[in-house]
């Protein structure tokens, strides 16, 4: 019998299995893959982590205590997973964007600068932004290496106890007078408690987040620079660009990989079954994001180095799910993340932790409640 079974091992999973197992806690966690893999959400190297939050200022403690534990792991691994290149929330000065990140820094005494689009571009050669748009600067933007990341939690976990299983898929789980029952393709488990973060497959395992957690194509491209120098991580800040064609994010050149950009919900490709994500990529795919690299990024407009395909998985309102299962008191879930969730991994996994001691949280996490989502169309 275990304390804590987590399925699906990848950013989410395996920051929970660690803390659980920091905690005391007897905890297996299992994953249908290996741990890395390239079938989920957490893939391509890097992912964007950001202080001033557009999204809204509820996010601001967590991310803070998130920065906290990245630099924990990344110490006690001897990884370095966290990069700080300062970052830029981009728009007209009226967007969405430029406005939330600028009501987060102001409610939470982050510290920035608002640029117009010319002191942008001639602070960073990178940047060619029309005189429409201006920018929040923030030095506290940066990114993870999010592989990386998810391979120091799973080992730092093992270290503190923890049994990992990968290439080891959950067929159902069930619950009784007896505990958790947790039946995989090759044995069945007991449990007291049970987290799910298994991503876009978490319909399979919930049905009751089937019509609310909605999995999504998703692409990002890698360029040869134009100009190498002008991408390198101390000259380029990340991004979070709104355009009138769309949202756009990218990276520096990290470790010779090239410039990298994507589009939020790319081509607005919905999956019913995750296991039929579309992985090749194609010219359609390529001309989506190459036409914000021509408009805003000419000196990175070389040669494509790669593309990848991985997935979203969207909530009507793009918060995240952290929260019981209805009508289960010992199952838990964090997903929904809708492209803007690997950054909090560090801190999700401390609060999935805590609902599986029993804890009251550390931090407000009624806006991720599921009750709001389960009332709405979509």
């Amino acid at each position: 019998m275990f304390d804590a079974i987590v399925i699906g091992i990848g950013g989410m999973g395996s920051a929970t299995v660690f803390h659980l197992a920091r905690a005391g806690c007897k905890v297996l966690g299992l994953e249908q893959f290996g741990i890395p893999n390239r079938q989920g959400s957490s893939h391509g190297s890097t992912r964007i982590i950001r202080l001033a939050y557009t999204e809204g200022p509820e996010y601001v403690p967590l991310l803070r205590a998130a920065y906290r534990y990245w630099r924990e792991i990344g110490s006690a691994s001897g990884e370095s997973i966290l990069r700080t290149t300062g970052g830029l929330d981009i728009g007209a000065k009226t967007s969405w964007t430029v406005r939330g990140s600028r009501q987060s820094c102001m409610e939470h005494g982050i510290e920035f600068e608002e640029l117009e689009a010319g002191e942008v571009n001639g602070r960073f050669q990178g940047y060619r932004l029309p005189p429409s748009m201006s920018a929040v600067y923030h030095t506290e933007g940066g990114y993870l290496l999010s592989e990386v990341a998810i391979a120091a939690y799973a080992s730092e976990a093992r270290k503190h106890g923890a049994e990992i299983h990968s290439d080891e898929t959950v067929q159902r789980w069930n619950s009784s007078s007896h505990g958790l029952r947790v039946v995989t393709n090759s044995r069945e488990y007991r449990t007291k408690r049970l987290v799910v973060t298994a991503g876009a497959w978490v319909g399979r395992l919930c049905p009751a987040l089937r019509t609310v957690c909605k999995p999504e194509r998703q692409v990002m491209l890698w360029t040869t620079p134009v100009e190498a120098e002008a991408f390198t991580p101390s000259r380029f800040p990340v991004f979070n660009l709104e355009a009138p064609t769309g949202r756009y994010y990218g990276f520096p050149d990290h470790n010779g990989e090239g410039f990298k950009i994507g589009k939020y919900h790319h081509l607005k490709q919905a999956l019913e079954n995750p296991d039929e994500l579309d992985r090749s990529c194609h010219p359609e795919d390529e001309s989506v994001l190459r036409e914000g690299i021509r408009e805003y990024f000419p000196l990175a407009n070389g040669a494509t180095r790669r593309m990848a395909a991985c997935m979203f998985t969207n909530t009507p309102d793009s918060d995240f799910v952290l929260d019981r299962v209805p009508g289960e008191e010992n199952v838990y879930v964090a997903t929904g993340f809708s492209g803007h969730g690997f950054k909090f991994c560090s801190v999700v996994g401390k609060i999935m932790a805590e609902h599986c001691l029993q804890q009251e949280p550390s931090w407000d996490i009624g806006r991720f409640r599921l009750q709001r989502v389960r009332t709405t169309n979509y």
